[in-house]
Formats: structure tokens, sequence, C-alpha cells
């Protein structure tokens, strides 16, 4: 089911022994590669990039990783996003005009630098979109690009196969907010996403919050508008 993926891990595997994965946590993606790699490295350095650290929610998935898999590592950094949060005080947060900004690649590289680990693993799909499309098609396999030292296995799937893998090995589910809406990650502008932890996680609501107040006034208009309609 999978064979294209794991060819494109064992390609890997023959140039390294340790490997990062930049990793969702809750994400459906995420979850399937980690099952995918794990046999395949001494070790796997998994790099959770956080907008609020240390949420009860995700932390279920990143304790059931590191119970499954005795080779993974995790290491938690601020999403690139957050720098730039800090920068404009987005929605009410701590304001530091002087916050220097960071993209993914550079933070792959301080990553990289810091556990003297050469090659890192994305769970990027030409079915993301026409820009990833066009660009994992030119990379070996349409998942190695050795220039970057990147591996993205996951290239050739849509997410129903990747749905399909999940479920075949009886791996955790992902998190999706109320059964209706696919998780996208801690998205503290998406609705969908404020009213899951509302309803099945308060206290990482408050957190999220307690951070970035103005996320409040998002759940007022939302309440307001749905109370005019009734």
């Amino acid at each position: 089911m999978m064979d294209k993926a794991i060819d494109i891990i064992k390609e890997v595997a023959l140039k390294a022994d340790r490997v990062i994965l930049f990793h969702s946590a809750s994400g459906k993606d995420s979850i399937a590669l980690l099952d995918l790699i794990s046999p395949y490295f001494q070790e796997v350095v998994c790099a959770y990039m956080y907008v609020i650290k240390d949420l009860s929610h995700i932390n279920r998935y990143i304790n059931y990783a590191c119970s499954k898999y005795p080779n993974v590592k995790y290491i938690q950094i601020p999403h690139f996003a957050v720098y730039s949060f800090r920068r404009i005080g987005y929605l009410g947060c701590v304001k530091n005009e002087k916050q220097k900004l960071y993209n993914m690649a550079q933070l792959t590289d301080i990553i990289r630098e810091k556990y003297n680990i050469e090659w890192a693993f994305f769970g990027f799909k030409q079915s993301d979109s026409m820009n990833r499309r066009l660009m994992l098609r030119t990379y070996k396999l349409n998942g190695i690009n050795e220039v970057q030292k990147k591996c993205y296995p996951l290239s050739e799937y849509r997410n129903k196969d990747v749905l399909e893998y999940i479920s075949r090995k009886g791996l955790i589910k992902p998190e999706s907010y109320g059964g209706k809406h696919q998780s996208s990650g801690t998205d503290i502008t998406d609705i969908n996403y404020l009213l899951f932890l509302r309803s099945k996680y308060p206290v990482d609501l408050q957190k999220v919050i307690s951070e970035y107040p103005l996320v409040e006034r998002k759940l007022f208009e939302y309440d307001y508008e749905r109370a005019k309609t009734k």
C-alpha cells in the first residue's frame, strides 16, 4: 500500500541513521509518516512546531508516539508563524517589534546544526497544492531532494491513502474538530478549532486566550451571530 513511500525512505536510510521529522503531532500525514520511517532509522527526532506550548490535546499524541516508538525523540520549537505574530502583536499577544523572523528553511537548518543531523523528512504531498506538486515532481523518485537533503515519502499519495494506512495499521486517529472538520493544526484563526477546544478541551482554550486574548472576541462574535439567527 505504501510501497513507493518505503522505497523513498530506504533510499535515505542508505545515507543516514538519524533523521529529523517535522511532525504536527495530531495530523494524519505526520502520524502515518512516523510509523513508516521509524523502522529504518536508529533515531527519529520529531520537531513539533507549536503555536501555544503544552496543550493537552496535542500532548496526548506526543505521548502516544513516544510510547509506541522507542527510537523517537521529541523536540518543541515555536512555529515560524509565532515569530511574525510577536512582531505585530497579533490577536493581542505580547508585541515585540524587534522580534527576529524565521522561515521554515531557517528553522530546519537550526535544528540540523543543533542535533547534528543532515536529513529532514516532511509530510508534503503533491495533492496538497499546485505549488507542492510542481516542487515535488522535480525531485528524485518525486520525493528526495538530494541537494537540500530533504525527503517527502508521501509525495504521491492522497489524503484517503494516508487515512487508509492509519486505519489498517491501527494507529491513533488524527484529530478532527467535532468529527466534522479535519484538523489543520493549532489554527487559532479557525473558529472550528476554537469551538472544538471550548467543547472538548476548555483548559487548552484558556491557554490560547491567555496568549492571544483577542481570540475570545472571535468566539463572542460567533455566539452573537448565532443568537441573531435563532
